[in-house]
């Protein structure tokens, strides 16, 4: 079973690799900066669900 985490970062790393590179392509630097925060912030969100699914199949 996944955890809800690790859906919603790779979600989240998706959506801040389109707009940074929107903001790239259209010189928004405002826009590339906002893709690469939302982009780490998922790859954040994406570890804290791989550690919990470790310890709830270390668990089970």
């Amino acid at each position: 079973m996944i955890d809800e985490d690790r859906k919603k970062g790779t979600a989240d790393k998706i959506k801040g690799k389109v707009k940074e590179t929107v903001g790239k392509v259209s010189g928004d630097k405002d826009k590339e900066a906002e893709g690469k925060v939302q982009k780490n912030k998922g790859k954040a969100q994406d570890k804290l669900g791989k550690a919990k699914d470790k310890v709830r199949d270390a668990l089970d």
